[in-house]
């Protein structure tokens, strides 16, 4: 999502331009943020263990979905190329 006034790509202080923002996560990004909260976590009140289990669970369904979208859009494009082979002989 764009926000008016922020630049797509930050500058760095080497000089040369930042990657382009990316606009959606993956399996690396959510371990890195899962690796972020157990560094920054509050020793004497830590997180359940039962809540880590609940986001990795999380984020494997949503990759499952993606990949079920991904494999039910080639099944949708052969059936289309099989139903357009099989108009134009009618």
């Amino acid at each position: 999502m764009a926000i008016p006034g922020i630049p797509s790509t930050i500058p760095t202080t080497s000089g040369s331009p930042a990657k382009a923002h990316k606009t959606t996560l993956d399996q690396s990004d959510f371990l890195a943020l899962m690796s972020a909260q157990l560094k920054n976590q509050d020793p004497t009140k830590p997180v359940d263990n039962s809540e880590y289990v609940a986001q990795m669970a999380q984020f494997s369904t949503v990759s499952g979905i993606a990949a079920t979208n991904t494999a039910l859009g080639a099944i949708a494009d052969k059936l289309d190329r099989l139903i357009a082979a099989t108009t134009v002989k009618e």
